[in-house]
């Protein structure tokens, strides 16, 4: 049996099973099937017969093999410049706020003049 909240009585009454319907939820209607976002083509299958043309080249077994290699590089520095200065910034940053909460620390534990 389903039951619903009586504003009226604050109490749980009974009801029937298509009156239940909580807040936000609509009734199960089958969704449009949305189309695909990666990898798909430029034209229709239908319109170039059997060949179909992608957006881009599979760039995956490059990116690995770059980011495999053994070569005592961290993972995070093996993206060039610009990894090694996002790298740098963030550690200073981290340094910095480190110092800065413990010279805050210092002067907060200073008693006061009074």
């Amino acid at each position: 049996m389903y039951y619903k909240f009586n504003a009226v009585t604050q109490r749980l009454t009974g009801a029937t099973a298509n009156a239940y319907t909580p807040q936000g939820l609509r009734p199960a209607v089958p969704p449009v099937r949305s189309p695909m976002i990666f990898a798909s083509p430029i034209k229709l299958e239908s319109e170039t017969g059997s060949q179909v043309k992608y957006l881009g080249a599979n760039k995956v077994p490059d990116l690995q093999r770059r980011f495999q290699r053994s070569d005592g590089v961290p993972v995070y520095l093996k993206g060039g410049l610009i990894d090694k200065l996002l790298y740098r910034t963030t550690m200073g940053f981290t340094i910095g706020g480190a110092l800065y909460c413990l010279v805050t620390l210092y002067f907060a534990a200073q008693p006061g003049n009074k």
